[in-house]
This record gives structure tokens, sequence and C-alpha cells, in this order.
């Protein structure tokens, strides 16, 4: 069993909210970040393909939906399944939340989740839609959950959390604050699986996250020997007029020390909009952008006035990354990880294949 302490989630169960310090257990903060940014991490998936294949079969976890599997008594490979309380049903209302829910292979426990989660693969066909900040309270009663898992990103549209108002209905609530750090990430899987009685696939899909972050990790401390690195990367993730892109203390900027590389805005604290000024006066040497919204948005930097004179447009070294892997604090983060020590340092991580 997973045996975590901590004072990051809010938890209602049978009309019973846990909060407070406790031995073990899940209970209530509030995070500050900027509400446009989580908008970011929300949405970036609108009008995407899914992702299949984005995780390894060879790793435990089924190539379509990214559950956690185990080998059967003859040999093939089947979801685990056991160790789940009661056939729960569950609402999700977040894509990072049902990303994770979808790995520990509940998947098809869904019966209702937010727009951007329905394109994901390993959920059941014509579940229910729900508003991402605006969800219909009657509507979610008659659909007889027994769980909703929320996210702090579902807070932003009217300034509270949407399903406070069912704290009183016997519906457990889970809601989960938006992580800044991998160490987050990985606690946001163990609550789940703890909430979901899953916790033992919760510990596997964070030893599977982490066996793929060390295989990256190992390649990046070797590059300390390069004279070329480390290198300097700008990482953007909304585009001009009002860049913004991620300072430090976030996934994003552990991730590109995680390859070898700086992050050009790691003095800076938390998600930044940066003018094209402070851009062009940290010159990285490598721009990376997650924008998916556009219709050619490596072009659309290298266009910008003044930015020709960046050594990352000088020589070339502008590069989309996936927009929902590097901005859904779930267990794909691994993804982006890959795709981005294989931008920055193409020959030193050549052997780095997508699993």
């Amino acid at each position: 069993m997973i045996n975590i302490n901590i004072d990051a989630y809010t938890y209602i169960n049978g009309n019973k909210k846990r909060s407070g310090a406790a031995q073990g257990g899940v209970f209530c903060r509030t995070v500050l970040l900027l509400p446009l940014i989580l908008g970011i991490l929300a949405f970036s998936a609108c009008g995407r393909d899914d992702k299949t294949g984005r995780t390894a079969s060879q790793s435990g976890i089924d190539s379509r939906s990214g559950a956690v599997s185990q080998s059967g008594a003859a040999g093939e490979s089947k979801t685990a399944l056991s160790g789940i309380a009661g056939e729960r049903r569950i609402i999700s209302t977040a894509p990072s939340n049902t990303e994770i829910i979808i790995g520990l292979g509940l998947g098809d426990r869904i019966i209702a989740a937010d727009k951007y989660s329905l394109a994901l693969p390993g959920l059941p066909a014509g579940i229910r839609e729900i508003d991402f900040f605006y969800p219909d309270q009657e509507a979610i009663l008659g659909l007889a959950p027994d769980i909703i898992i929320s996210s702090e990103t579902n807070a932003y549209g009217g300034g509270a959390n949407p399903y406070k108002p069912l704290e009183d209905s016997g519906i457990e609530l889970l809601f989960v604050p938006t992580s800044r750090s991998i160490a987050g990430i990985k606690r946001d899987i163990g609550i789940i699986a703890e909430v979901l009685g899953a916790g033992d696939r919760g510990e596997e899909l964070i030893r599977i996250m982490e066996r793929e972050i060390e295989e990256v990790a190992e390649i990046g401390r070797s590059l300390a020997a390069f004279p070329s690195a480390p290198k300097t990367v700008y990482l953007e993730i909304s585009p001009f007029p009002d860049p913004v892109t991620t300072g430090g203390d976030t996934f994003l900027d552990e991730m590109i020390g995680i390859i070898g590389a700086v992050n050009v805005f790691a003095d800076k604290s938390g998600w930044i909009a940066p003018g094209a000024e402070a851009i062009l006066e940290r010159d990285p040497e490598v721009i990376l952008t997650n924008v998916n919204f556009l219709d050619d948005p490596v072009g659309e930097i290298k266009a910008r006035p003044g930015f020709d004179g960046l050594r990352a447009v000088r020589e070339g070294r502008v590069y989309l990354i996936d927009a929902d892997s590097s901005s859904r604090p779930s267990q794909h983060i691994t993804l982006a990880l890959r795709q981005m020590a294989r931008s920055v340092y193409p020959e030193e991580y050549a052997g780095l294949k997508d699993e």
C-alpha cells in the first residue's frame, strides 16, 4: 500500500471532509497559479488526435490505453484488475486525472468526463460529457457516480471549485491540485490510486515512470563531460503577443534539467510571461514550443521581429514537442521528456526511442 501524508488534496467521503494534519490521508491547501497557465495546461489537447503508443507495452503498460498490465497464467498480457474496492462509477473532470485513471486500468469505470478527456484511448464509447468549468449538478446526480475526481483547473471558470455544492450529496469527491513538480505528479498518481482502491497499481505506474525518467537522466548526467553542454533552452507554452514560459520550480523546468540542459528563465519562479526583449537578451541555443493551435508554430517563432538574431533561429534549432504530454501533469510526461532530449541533443540521445 502507498503511505502518503501530504496536505495538498481535499477528499470528501460519505459527507466527511478530511482535512488538517493527520496520519496518512488526503487534505486541503490552496495553490496559487495563474489562471491563464492553468487554462493552457488544461486545454492543450483541444482539436488534437489521440496519442497512441505513447507508453511502452514493454514496460508493462498497454500501448492503447496506458493501463498497467500484468502477465496472465498463459503468458498473455491482461489489464490488472485485482484489489479494486467494488465496481465504482467514476466521473473525471480533467484530462491529466483521466490519464492517470486510465493508466491504473480503470478507464472502463469512467461514466462521464470533460470534453478534453473524451478523445483519450481507454475510455468507454459514448460516455457523458461534463462541462469543464460549469458542470450541470443535477445531471451529475442523475448519473449516480460513486466518486468525482476533479482538478484545480476546474475552479477557474467561476473562481471556486464547481463541485463544492455536491459535498453533502453522499458522493465521494477528490479535489486534485495542479502539481508543479515531478514529485507532485507521482503523489497525484499515488493519491488517486489509493482513493480508487488500486494502490498496488499506483505504485507500479510510478515505478515505470521513474524508470523511464532515469533512462533519460542517466544520459543527461553524462553530458557534463561534453564541452558543448549544457545547452540553454527556452520553452514556450503560449505564443506572441503574450508569450508564456516556465521559470524554475515546475516539472517542465525539472525536465529541462534532467536532459542535461539549462532553462534560460530558471532564475524566475513558476510560470512567467517574458517579453520579447527578455528572450532576445537570454539568447537561447534551442527553442522548444508545445503550441499546437497555430498552423506553423515553429515558423511563427522564426518570423518574429528580431528573432532572426537568436542562436536557436540562426542554427535552425526551433522544435515543436507534444502539447499534451508536456502540459498535463500525468505519467505521460515521459513522452515529452524523450522529445525534449532528442531535440536539444540529437546525437547524444539518438538511440532513445518513443516507447
